[in-house]
């Protein structure tokens, strides 16, 4: 994907309020899926905080006006999660709870998928722990070979 095409990612989710509405839908599924258990439990009882940040974000990371930036400075967004286990689970129950989001929503097919490619390999790189998967034999196997 261009550079124009990232740009414009803020502007076809609706500016300001198509953002405000995603990240509002994002935790509201985090908050009431059982499917987002551990990624929820990762969080404030108090997630009015965390949407704020995530919709400034996401704002400037879209393309519009770059507001985490500008109160925090850059995001160094693995830096800050570093203090949180963030595994392959946590990873996928935080995508479970954006491509809920934009199932919800019901974002045009092209949008979800320009916005997926984008933030799928973010939020891979958050990783900061090495999973095991009960009862995965790929993963099971991998320790006996050490």
């Amino acid at each position: 994907m261009d550079d124009n095409a990232t740009a414009s990612l803020y502007h076809r989710l609706g500016g300001e309020a198509g953002i405000h509405r995603l990240v509002d839908t994002f935790y509201e599924i985090m908050d009431s899926r059982p499917e987002a258990a551990g990624i929820r439990a990762l969080h404030p009882d108090d997630l009015s905080g965390s949407r704020q940040k995530l919709f400034m974000y996401f704002s400037g990371w879209f393309g519009g006006p770059p507001l985490f930036t500008d109160a925090y400075g850059h995001p160094r967004l693995r830096a800050r999660h570093l203090p949180f286990a963030i595994g392959i689970s946590e990873r996928d129950q935080w995508l479970f709870c954006l491509a809920g989001a934009f199932k919800e929503l019901q974002l045009e097919q092209q949008l979800a998928e320009d916005l997926w490619e984008k933030i799928a390999p973010m939020a891979d790189h958050m990783r900061n722990q090495e999973d095991s998967i009960p009862g995965c034999p790929a993963h099971s196997d991998r320790s006996a070979e050490s």
